[in-house]
C-alpha cells in the first residue's frame, strides 16, 4: 500500500505540474492513466463497479475530475474543458501489488474569488485535521467531527451523502469515514488499519450532491463551488502514517 499511494502522489504531482487552461479533462486522464501503466500499475477507478449495484455502467475513466461545482465523479471528456478561474477537483486511484492507494487534490487556476480561495484552504485543513484524529485508541466519529466543527466554523457546508472509506485490497472497503459525526462514537481505530479520509465541502448550504450529466458526476444541490481532498493512511499509535503523501510538498 506505500507503493501504491506513492504512486498515486506522483500522478497527482505531475498533474499539477500539466494542468492549465485550455486543456481538456481528457487530456488530464490520458497522461494520468499512460503514468500509471509507464509505472506497472493500473487505474483502480477505471471501468469500476459498486458492489451490489445492479445496472451501473462500468466507470469509464482514470481519473475523476469535477470542476467547480461538480463535487465528485466527474468523467473526463473531451468536450470539458478547464479555464481560468476553475477549480478542478482531481481524484486518482491506482492499483499495484495487490492493494490500492486513492487521493484527491483540489487545483486553482488563475485568479479565483476570495471567498473559493477560502474554500479550498479549509477543505485542504479539514483533511488535515480529520488525519490529527486518526490514531490508534480514538473512534472514528473524532475523524469525523474534527472535520464538519471545521468546515462549518467557516460556514462552509459538508457534503453528507459522499464518504470516505477503507481501502486495501478492495478500492472500497468498511468502514465508512463520514465527513460530519459526534466524538466518542463510530468504530475504534487499531493499528495498522487503512483508511481514505476525503472531505468534501461546499461553499454554498448544500448537504448532499446530486446526480447530473449521467449517472455519474454528483453536484452541489445549489450550484455553489465544492472543493475535495483526500489521503490514504495507515492508522498508527500516536500518528496516523499517510500513504499518499507528496514529496514534493504540493499536497
Amino acid at each position: 500500500m506505500r507503493e501504491s499511494g506513492a504512486l498515486v502522489a506522483r500522478v497527482l504531482d505531475m498533474l499539477q505540474l500539466e494542468i492549465a487552461p485550455g486543456m481538456t479533462t481528457k487530456r488530464l486522464d490520458d497522461l494520468a492513466e499512460q503514468f500509471i501503466r509507464d509505472h506497472h500499475a493500473v487505474p483502480s477507478f477505471l471501468n469500476y463497479v459498486p458492489k451490489g449495484e445492479v445496472g451501473v455502467t462500468p466507470y469509464p475513466a482514470t481519473l475523476c475530475v469535477s470542476i467547480n461545482e461538480e463535487v465528485v465523479h466527474g468523467v473526463p471528456s473531451s468536450k470539458r474543458v478547464v479555464r481560468e478561474g476553475d477549480i478542478v477537483s482531481v481524484d486518482c486511484g491506482v492499483y499495484k501489488g495487490g492493494y490500492h492507494g486513492d487521493a484527491a487534490r483540489t487545483f486553482v487556476l488563475g485568479e479565483i474569488a476570495p471567498e473559493v480561495q477560502k474554500l479550498v484552504d479549509v477543505t485542504r485543513e479539514c483533511l488535515d485535521l480529520g488525519i490529527a484524529q486518526a490514531v490508534a485508541g480514538n473512534r472514528l466519529g473524532e475523524v469525523s467531527a474534527a472535520i464538519e466543527e471545521h468546515a462549518r466554523s467557516f460556514g462552509f457546508s459538508v457534503i453528507e451523502n459522499m464518504v470516505g472509506h477503507g481501502i486495501g485490497s478492495e478500492l472500497h472497503e468498511d468502514p465508512a469515514v463520514p465527513n460530519y459525526g459526534r466524538r466518542n462514537s463510530g468504530v475504534r481505530l487499531r493499528s495498522g488499519m487503512t483508511i481514505a479520509i476525503e472531505p468534501m465541502i461546499a461553499l454554498g448550504r448544500s448537504r448532499r450532491a446530486v446526480s447530473k450529466r449521467g449517472a455519474w458526476v454528483a453536484v452541489t444541490e445549489d450550484g455553489k463551488p465544492s472543493a475535495h481532498f483526500e489521503h490514504t493512511i495507515a492508522i498508527r499509535e500516536g500518528a496516523a502514517e499517510v500513504l499518499t503523501l507528496s514529496q514534493s510538498g504540493k499536497d
